[in-house]
């Protein structure tokens, strides 16, 4: 296949590097809870436990001051190769497929073209198939913009968006995630070339099981509704947590296909391997900032960054 290429990445003063990685679930809740201007919907609070742990993020995001922020997110779904954003500025309103009536966002992001492009070379480098989106009416996907409104609000730091290939991870869970780990592999190389200072968010929940219906639809951030779906499933969310505070990521990968399956867990998009495996495998534990539920699914929010 011939490949159009990018501009030539031009040298850069520093070799990049990822400076820290979070794991960000996106449940539209937690914006509509915050009450931003940006969202139409007004709240009286609720999930308290996770927004605070959300501004520990913020703050430490802040401290590393990144060029770039990446985020791979489940929700923009491509079913051959993996499409990245590619275009200098998208802009638009978001409206959550699942709860209108919470999420009606109106978003505006910068993003790192040169970044973007170079990680598509190195996917194709690989072996891999990649995409640029350079569609400037594009609509940005709910759980991209989730994840990066709530670990920087202010929307100052460029992005690049990844795509979670669906199509190997639907059919075999070890095939899907041996890919995201050469997608993995990719970015850091891309991130290094270009000189950036990188943070990498997987924009994903732990386990998924959730209500089909809300408990309260008169009061969505009515609290005392709010649970986990199961003891089975908070058990597996505890012990994958368990895992990557210890950072034996040996065992988490050994149990991953068991835990998805199980738990019907959102990291079967593969946000999570990518993440780890462009940082190398981190041999220390991740930091748990806070761990809740939201219509029953488990969301943990972790920080991997050097000790």
């Amino acid at each position: 296949m011939t490949q159009t290429p990018f501009a030539k990445v031009a040298p850069a003063g520093r070799p990049g590097e990822i400076v820290a990685g979070f794991l960000a679930p996106h449940p539209p809740h937690l914006v509509y809870a915050e009450n931003p201007p940006q969202n139409e919907p007004r709240s009286r609070g609720g999930w308290e436990v996770l927004r605070w742990a959300y501004e520990h993020c913020r703050r430490r995001i802040k401290e590393l001051s990144p060029d770039v922020i990446l985020v791979h997110s489940p929700h923009w779904q491509t079913v051959v190769g993996h499409h990245v954003l590619a275009t200098p500025r998208l802009e638009g309103r978001s409206v959550d497929p699942i709860f209108p009536h919470l999420f009606r966002y109106d978003y505006g992001m910068d993003i790192d073209v040169e970044l973007a492009g170079a990680i598509v070379e190195e996917c194709f480098a690989a072996g891999l198939e990649s995409r640029p989106m350079r569609n400037p009416k594009f609509r940005v996907d709910y759980g991209t913009i989730v994840s990066l409104h709530l670990l920087n609000p202010g929307w100052d730091i460029p992005v690049v968006g990844i795509s979670a290939n669906n199509s190997p991870y639907f059919y075999d869970d070890k095939v899907g995630q041996e890919e995201m780990t050469r997608l993995g592999h990719a970015t850091a190389r891309a991130i290094a070339k270009t000189g950036r200072r990188a943070v990498l968010v997987a924009s994903n929940s732990l386990s998924h099981l959730h209500f089909s219906e809300e408990p309260n639809p008169a009061l969505p951030e009515d609290m005392s509704r709010e649970h986990v779906f199961s003891h089975a499933q908070y058990e597996w969310d505890v012990r994958v947590i368990n895992l990557l505070r210890e950072g034996n990521l040996e065992e988490f990968f050994r149990i991953l296909p068991e835990f998805c399956l199980e738990a019907f867990a959102e990291i079967k998009a593969g946000g999570l391997t990518w993440m780890l495996e462009a940082m190398g495998r981190p041999s220390y534990g991740a930091k748990l900032h806070g761990y809740g539920n939201v219509i029953g699914t488990g969301n943990a929010v972790m920080e991997w960054s050097r000790p």
